[in-house]
């Protein structure tokens, strides 16, 4: 469904986010290890979320990423999946077809359609603070 350079983007936010409720930067290393994913494949990802101001990126010998607390419950899911993947989640076919629609649709365009506009308002209704939380309370993870 996601990419994976999405995926990994979501879970670096969120541990980002943990961190910085406890007002700790997170360095490329502690994330790519938090999240499994290549160090230089992280850094890629995390350049992307700064660059569209999701996440912060301090320079410097204590630099690191955090994000502030004010910001955290305005950044919602569909944010960090529109900067990595952009909006083709929202609008392609369920098969990858280039010209499916309402006047020509696929095979599982109405049924699939449903799907996308449910993940959508989920997408844009989950707040990386609300998914922080449970991350904090234990009762979720994102390391097996």
């Amino acid at each position: 469904m996601f990419s994976k350079a999405c995926e990994y983007g979501i879970r670096a936010v969120i541990h980002i986010a943990v961190r910085s409720n406890n007002n700790i930067r997170t360095s490329l290393k502690d994330i790519s290890k938090e999240i499994h994913s290549p160090e230089a494949f992280t850094a890629k990802i995390l350049q992307q979320l700064a660059k569209s101001d999701i996440i912060d990126s301090i320079k410097g010998p204590n630099g690191g990423f955090e994000i502030e607390k004010k910001k955290m419950a305005k950044i919602k899911l569909s944010h960090i999946v529109l900067a990595i993947d952009g909006d083709s989640i929202f609008k392609g076919c369920g098969l990858g077809l280039k010209d499916c629609s309402e006047v020509q649709p696929c095979p599982v365009h109405y049924k699939f359609k449903k799907i996308r506009n449910e993940l959508k308002q989920m997408l844009e209704n989950t707040s990386v603070y609300e998914l922080s939380l449970g991350l904090k309370d234990g009762s979720t993870f994102l390391k097996l």
